[in-house]
C-alpha cells in the first residue's frame, strides 16, 4: 500500500496535521507518518525528509514541551489529564523523529539546528511517570548521539544529569533494563567530553549495565512469561520460581575485520517484513518479554561498535595510498592498524566477564522455548527476534576476537572450546543454516578465531578439509558480500596453515581450484581482491604450494587475470568502494604482481 500512498501525495497531506488544533488528530497524524516511516524503511524517510516533515514536527515537540515541562499534581484533574494526551503525542512524534534521524543525517543536522536535544532530554526525565516516552526518547538520543561533535558541545550539565539519574534508577522491569541500556549507548557515544578524571567510571558503569542485561536468560524468562499470560498449569514449585522473577524483571539479579553496527531504528523491518514493533502489544508479558530482547540486542549492538575500528579519513587514504604503486604501499598488509582499546575498556570487558556472556548469547534457540512461541501468534514474532540476537553475538564475538588478547580471551584452551562450538554452530544439522544474516555473522566469528589462532601459531581445529569446502562452498553461493568474503578469507588462512606441512598439496590444489573459480566468476571486485589475497597467502612459498601452484598451472592463470583485475580496479574504485577497500585492492594488486614475478623466477632458475 506504501507506494499508492506516497503516489497521492500523503506526506505532504499528514505533515501540516501534525499542528491541527485536535490534538487528537495531532497524534493519529504522527502515528501514521510513524508507521510509514517503520514500514516503508530508508526510502519513505528520505522522502518525509525531502518534504520537510521535519518543521512541522519540531514545532509540534516544542509545543509538547511545554506541557511536559511541569509535574502531575492529581491524576484525576484536568491538568493531569491534558498532561498525558500531551505525552501520548509526543511518544509518537519523539518516535517519528527517531526513524527519520536513523536513515537521513540531514535529518540529524535539522535535530541540531533546531534544538530538540532538550526536549529527548525531558521526554526522557518522565521516566519514572511514562517509561514508553522515555524509552523512545532513549532510543532518538542513541541514535543521534553516534558521531555528532555539534550534538555533544550543546549538552548542558542538567542534560548529562538526567542520563546519570536514569543510569541509577533501580526499577528492576524489562522496560527500566531496556531504558538503561538505550541510555548506557548514548553514555558511550558521548564519553569525548567526559572529563579524563571519570572517563574509568564512567566506561564500568556503561559496561556493567550492558553485563547485566546480557546476565538474562531469555529462554528461560521468555518460556515463563508465556506460560503466565497464557495461564498454562505450573508444575510443583515453578511458581514460586516464576514469582521471582517477576518480581525481579522476570530474572536473576545478577583488523582489524571489526564491523560496526548501527542503532536498529523501526526504519529497517521493512526488509524483515516485521512490524511488530508497531504493533500494540496484547499483553503485559509480551511487553516485557519484547523488551528483554530489545534491550539484549542494544546492548551487543554496542559492544560490536566498542570494538570496531572507524573507516579512514580522506587524508589518511590520501597519505597510504598514491597512484604511482609506492613500495612502501606494497608493504602493507592490506589492513589499516590493528585496532587499540583503552585500559579502562579491556578491564572493564574482561572484569564483567563480557566475552563469556556474549558467547553464552551465540546458542541456538532452544526448541521448548521456540514451540512455546509458536503456539501463540502474538508471540511467533520474538522467534526471529531471538535468532537476531544470535547473530548479534556472533558479530560481537567476532570484534572481541579482533581487539581482545589471547590472555584476555581464556587462553589457547579457551579458542579450541569456541573452534568447536562455532563448528558445531554450522554443522549441527543436516545442512549448512542457508539464514543470510546467521552465515555472515558465523563466518565472521570463524574468521576472526582462525586469524587469532594463525598469529599465535594454535593448531586450526576449526573444520577439516571436508567440513571446510562445505562451508566455502556455501558460502560463495550467498547474495551477501560480507559472507563470501569470509570465506574466501577462512580458505586462505586454512591454506596458509596447511601449505607448512607434508603432504597437503592435493589439498591445497582444491583450494587453489576454488579461489580461481571466485575470481573468475564473483561478481564483487570486493571478493575477488580478498580471493587474490588468499591465493597469494597460501602458495607464497613451501615444497607443498609449489608442487600444488605447478600442477594447476596457477602462475599463468594469475598472469592472464592480472589484466582484467586492473580494469576491474579502476572500473569500481571511484564509485562503488570505500577507502578501506580501494586501499586493500591496491595492496592486493602489487603483491599479485610481486607473487607472478617471484614464481617466474623461480622457474627461470
Amino acid at each position: 500500500m506504501i507506494p499508492s500512498f506516497l503516489q497521492k501525495d500523503v506526506i505532504r497531506c499528514l505533515g501540516p496535521m501534525l499542528l491541527d488544533p485536535s490534538v487528537g488528530v495531532r497524534e493519529t497524524a504522527a502515528g501514521a507518518l510513524r508507521n510509514l516511516s517503520a514500514c516503508g524503511g530508508y526510502d519513505v524517510c528520505d522522502e518525509m525528509v525531502n518534504h520537510d516533515v521535519l518543521t512541522p514536527l519540531a514545532a509540534l515537540l516544542k509545543e509538547c514541551c511545554k506541557g511536559l515541562d511541569t509535574d502531575v499534581v492529581n491524576p484525576e484533574n484536568k491538568q493531569a489529564s491534558d498532561k498525558n494526551l500531551i505525552e501520548d503525542v509526543s511518544n509518537e512524534a519523539i518516535h517519528l523523529l527517531w526513524n527519520l534521524c536513523e536513515s537521513s543525517s540531514r535529518a540529524v543536522s535539522i535535530f541540531n539546528k533546531e534544538g530538540l536535544l532538550d526536549i529527548c532530554i525531558l521526554c526522557l526525565r518522565r521516566f519514572n511517570n511514562n517509561i514508553e516516552l522515555a524509552i523512545s526518547a532513549a532510543y532518538c538520543l542513541q541514535t543521534v548521539s553516534e558521531d555528532n561533535t555539534e550534538l555533544l558541545a550543546s549538552l548542558t550539565p542538567l542534560s548529562l544529569q538526567v542520563l546519570e539519574m536514569v543510569l541509577l534508577s533501580s526499577e528492576d522491569t524489562t522496560e527500566y533494563l531496556l531504558l538503561r541500556t538505550l541510555v548506557a549507548g548514548t553514555v558511550w557515544n558521548m564519553k569525548s567530553i567526559v572529563p579524563s578524571s571519570s572517563q574509568a567510571d564512567t566506561i564500568n558503569a556503561v559496561i556493567r549495565i550492558l553485563a547485566e542485561t546480557l546476565e538474562k536468560n531469555a529462554s528461560r524468562i521468555i518460556l515463563t512469561l508465556k506460560q503466565v499470560a497464557c495461564a498454562m498449569p505450573k508444575a510443583e514449585g515453578e511458581a514460586e520460581m516464576e514469582e521471582e522473577l517477576i518480581d525481579t524483571n522476570v530474572a536473576q539479579k545478577q583488523e582489524d575485520g571489526t564491523q560496526k553496527i548501527r542503532p536498529q531504528s523501526n526504519a529497517g523491518n521493512v526488509a524483515d517484513e516485521d512490524i511488530s514493533d508497531i504493533l500494540p502489544t496484547q499483553s503485559e508479558e509480551l511487553r516485557h518479554a519484547t523488551a528483554l530482547l530489545a534491550a539484549q540486542q542494544t546492548a551487543l549492538e554496542i559492544i560490536v561498535n566498542m570494538c570496531c575500528s572507524e573507516d579512514p579519513s580522506d587524508d589518511e587514504w590520501e597519505e597510504m595510498s598514491s597512484s604511482d604503486e609506492s613500495d612502501s604501499l606494497a608493504e602493507g598488509s592490506g589492513t589499516l592498524s590493528p585496532l587499540c582499546l583503552s585500559a579502562e575498556v579491556l578491564s572493564a570487558l574482561t572484569n564483567y566477564l563480557i566475552p563469556k556472556k556474549v558467547l553464552e548469547k551465540t546458542e541456538f534457540l532452544d526448541s521448548i522455548t521456540e514451540d512455546a512461541c509458536m503456539e501463540s501468534p502474538p508471540w511467533r514474532h520474538l522467534i526471529a527476534k531471538m535468532k537476531r540476537i544470535q547473530c548479534r553475538a556472533l558479530t560481537c564475538l567476532h570484534n572481541l576476537l579482533s581487539a581482545l588478547d589471547l590472555e584476555r580471551l581464556g587462553g589457547s584452551s579457551a579458542l579450541h572450546s569456541l573452534s568447536h562450538h562455532l563448528r558445531k554452530l554450522v554443522f549441527a544439522q543436516s545442512e549448512i543454516p542457508k539464514n543470510s544474516e546467521f552465515l555472515e555473522a558465523v563466518t565472521s566469528a570463524i574468521r576472526s578465531l582462525m586469524q587469532l589462532m594463525s598469529s599465535h601459531n594454535l593448531p586450526q581445529q576449526c573444520m577439516n578439509a571436508e567440513q571446510l569446502m562445505i562451508l566455502c562452498e556455501a558460502g560463495a553461493q550467498c547474495e551477501d558480500i560480507s559472507t563470501r568474503v569470509n570465506v574466501v578469507a577462512i580458505m586462505g588462512i586454512s591454506g596458509n596453515v596447511l601449505a607448512k606441512e607434508d603432504n597437503t598439496a592435493e589439498t591445497l590444489k582444491m583450494m587453489g581450484n576454488f579461489l580461481l573459480q571466485v575470481i573468475t566468476k564473483d561478481s564483487s571486485i570486493v571478493v575477488i581482491g580478498e580471493a587474490l589475497d588468499a591465493i597469494i597467502d597460501i602458495f607464497a612459498d613451501g615444497k607443498e604450494a609449489g608442487k600444488a601452484a605447478d600442477e594447476m598451472k596457477l602462475v599463468q592463470a594469475l598472469k592472464s587475470f592480472q589484466p582484467v583485475f586492473k580494469l576491474k580496479i579502476q572500473k569500481e574504485r571511484k564509485c562503488n568502494l570505500t577507502l578501506d577497500q580501494r586501499l586493500v585492492l591496491d595492496n592486493v594488486k602489487i603483491n599479485l604482481r610481486r607473487f607472478i614475478a617471484y614464481h617466474e623466477a623461480l622457474t627461470k632458475k
